[in-house]
């Protein structure tokens, strides 16, 4: 499977929702499970309402609400976040635009009425103080792709059916990460577990509640899941409400000049 193929995705309901297909076969090779996990990928996604809600390592928390809106363009991601809460930062807005040459981030912030491009080593660290980074969520709805990997057997999690797959990020991507860990649930191809490795440690840990799948026209995704980062002893829990696939967006909602105006 060549790489142009591996990169048609998107992050689709906005951070957190690994769209999919369904049924899957049981017993397939690789490329069949990753397929499946791209195959239903709609061109487009808008999500009502997405909460995180970050929980440090002694109980605080902090709730973040907004609205996502995604779409491929040429099989390249585009997203934009506008935040409704908390109040410090409601009127805020993220841009994420995935390029052949590197990938881009720009932010508005009321405050200051400006566009901000982030680029660099920013990318990489926590988006909107949670325990998320750019690169573990591009690497989720990615479905992994362009590195190498191999389905290690079946087993179960929650009570449902699941291919257990090793997964190494593409060297392109310069990941923190040295392998994945990988649970699909076979029914609708959707990760349920991820173990991101650093070496031999795991360093951060994905999971989703099979109880909230659901789906959006023919798409399946994650209603509520969860990252826990098990070096800081921290966690951020996503959930996804009211979700439309396939429907027409402004194309200024990912222009760098214009994503954060309107609604």
């Amino acid at each position: 499977m060549d790489l142009a193929m591996r990169r048609l995705v998107l992050i689709g309901c906005g951070l957190a929702a690994l769209l999919a297909c369904a049924p899957a076969l049981a017993r397939d090779g690789l490329d069949a499970v990753l397929s499946c996990m791209r195959a239903n990928i709609p061109r487009s996604v808008l999500v009502k309402e997405v909460e995180l809600t970050a929980t440090d390592r002694v109980g605080g928390t902090r709730v973040l609400r907004g609205r996502l809106y995604g779409q491929r363009e040429e099989g390249l991601l585009r997203t934009t976040l506008k935040i409704a809460a908390p109040a410090d930062l409601a009127g805020a807005a993220y841009l994420l635009r995935e390029k052949d040459g590197g990938d881009e981030m720009y932010m508005y912030l009321p405050a200051l009425q400006r566009v901000r491009r982030i680029s660099g080593a920013s990318t990489q660290g926590a988006l909107w103080g949670t325990d998320l980074s750019y690169g573990d969520i591009k690497q989720i709805n990615n479905a992994f792709s362009g590195g190498g990997g191999s389905v290690d057997g079946q087993g179960e999690l929650g009570g449902r059916a699941v291919h257990l797959l090793s997964l190494e990020p593409d060297p392109a991507e310069a990941s923190r990460y040295t392998k994945m860990k990988v649970w699909v649930d076979q029914k609708t191809c959707v990760s349920l577990r991820v173990d991101f490795h650093e070496g031999e440690n795991v360093r951060k840990r994905w999971t989703v509640d099979p109880a909230s799948l659901k789906q959006a026209g023919t798409h399946w995704y994650a209603g509520d899941s969860t990252m826990h980062d098990l070096i800081e002893q921290t966690h951020t829990r996503l959930r996804v409400i009211g979700v439309d696939s396939d429907v027409e967006l402004a194309s200024r909602l990912f222009n760098p000049q214009t994503f954060y105006l309107g609604s």
